[in-house]
């Protein structure tokens, strides 16, 4: 793969209008201008990320999680960008400088695609076809249906929203740069090949849409004739993942220490293991600058995602020749150097044992599974049952965009799953109140 091809502002959906333009904003920070004023980015506000949504303490959502990982890209973006112009100056009437400004406005896309109550609602869409009542289902798909359903990924899902056409809308969905697009699709491969990881890039519906991007920018494929579709990752989707990455770690900590799931001793430990001996002495006589203890946390945690960056950057950079020929394995966090590895590691096992196990995070998941089982169980039954007087009251509730009445059922299916997973925590448990007739529009 090379740079020049890689990174291209052509506009999905708008390639005979393409054109270059003479103004301040380049193409890339116009996708990025896009994403913040759209209707799915406003919605991520009330969505959970890992805790549920705040109380008299206010934590981390997916619409404040994607603006803080748009920040790390941006600086791990420019960053590399100066590094690779100063290995490679036959680039610099490239596009490469604009490698901030796309990772950017990927990592504001890359949970457009996530369904309400965080992760747990990923889960219950695939259980639900493949342990619940949608197991009937089967035998009515194709083999690659099936694995869209019983797989389903919040990735896949963001793809398919920025480049479907919904009913009424332009060609081309969001219609982002080629670019920008493929820097979101961190599994480029089908949901055949998903395994048990539940990881897949784009559904069966959207799979010709990538191809096509990745013959444009030269994504290398790595399928041969007649296997899965499966290629080579786009060089910045490692930037988005590492920005992912990064923030969920180092913010999760941060909430978990003010909702005292974590002592303050405790977090500060976590976050003080990122800094050579010499950094640490530098870090202590600061915190002793400052009496508020969140303030203190909020300088380390603040301090521990600049040591990351930094090393995600050489990663990157030393390993620029892998990367464009497609045999890089792993996430830039697991290539770092031991020392802050190690400190990375130590944060996800405390994450996983003290954090993700909690009662309130074990609570929304449950929640969670119920509120979207049921309205995917009752909705599917109204697509497919169409005349039944209770499905036309549910159909009417469904906005125009979504394709309810597709003439196959794996589109029927797409249309639920489209409008259930754009709705946000509180819409999804508001409906469901509404239809278990527990709460009543004021009369």
């Amino acid at each position: 793969m090379n740079w020049k091809r890689l990174i291209s502002n052509k506009r999905f959906g708008l390639e005979a209008l393409h054109e270059i333009r003479k103004e301040d904003r380049t193409e890339f920070q116009r996708d990025y201008d896009r994403l913040i004023f759209s209707a799915p980015f406003r919605r991520l506000q009330n969505k959970t990320q890992v805790f549920p949504l705040p109380g008299s303490i206010f934590v981390h959502n997916r619409l404040t999680h994607s603006l803080e990982v748009s920040c790390v890209g941006r600086s791990l973006g420019n960053d590399i960008a100066a590094s690779l112009l100063q290995k490679h100056p036959e680039l610099s009437d490239s596009h490469l400088s604009e490698i901030g400004a796309i990772v950017s406005a990927a990592c504001l896309a890359h949970d457009l695609g996530n369904p309400p109550f965080g992760h747990s609602g990923e889960k219950a869409i695939g259980t639900y076809f493949s342990e619940g009542k949608g197991l009937a289902l089967k035998p009515l798909l194709s083999e690659a249906e099936w694995e869209d359903l019983t797989h389903f990924e919040g990735n896949a899902n963001a793809f398919r929203l920025l480049t479907h056409q919904f009913e009424g809308r332009r060609p081309g969905g969001f219609v982002m740069t080629y670019s920008t697009l493929a820097s979101i699709v961190k599994y480029p491969f089908s949901s055949r090949l998903a395994g048990k990881k539940q990881k897949f890039g784009f559904f069966l519906s959207e799979e010709e849409d990538y191809k096509r991007i990745a013959e444009e920018l030269g994504i290398i494929k790595l399928s041969k004739d007649g296997e899965p579709i499966r290629y080579a990752r786009h060089p910045l989707v490692y930037l988005v993942e590492a920005a992912d990455d990064i923030c969920y770690q180092m913010m999760d900590i941060e909430d978990a220490h003010k909702l005292k799931i974590l002592t303050t001793q405790e977090t500060k430990e976590l976050y003080l293991q990122f800094f050579t001996e010499s950094r640490l002495k530098r870090i202590n006589e600061i915190c002793k600058l400052v009496a508020d203890t969140n303030e203190q946390i909020a300088y380390l945690r603040t301090s521990a995602i600049g040591v990351l960056i930094k090393a995600c950057t050489q990663v990157f950079v030393d390993n620029e020749e892998d990367i464009l020929n497609g045999t890089f394995e792993g996430p830039l966090i697991k290539h770092m150097d031991k020392p802050i590895r190690q400190a990375y590691e130590n944060c996800s096992k405390t994450a996983f044992a003290k954090i993700y196990c909690s009662k309130d995070v074990l609570d929304i998941e449950l929640a969670g599974y119920q509120v979207i089982t049921t309205l995917i169980d009752l909705m599917i039954e109204a697509v497919r049952y169409p005349d039944k007087a209770y499905s036309k009251l549910l159909i009417n509730r469904v906005s125009k965009q979504y394709e309810v009445h597709a003439p196959t059922l794996y589109g029927k299916i797409q249309a639920v799953l489209d409008y259930i997973s754009g709705m946000t925590d509180v819409y999804a448990l508001d409906l469901y109140r509404k239809i278990n007739g527990n709460s009543l529009p004021a009369v």
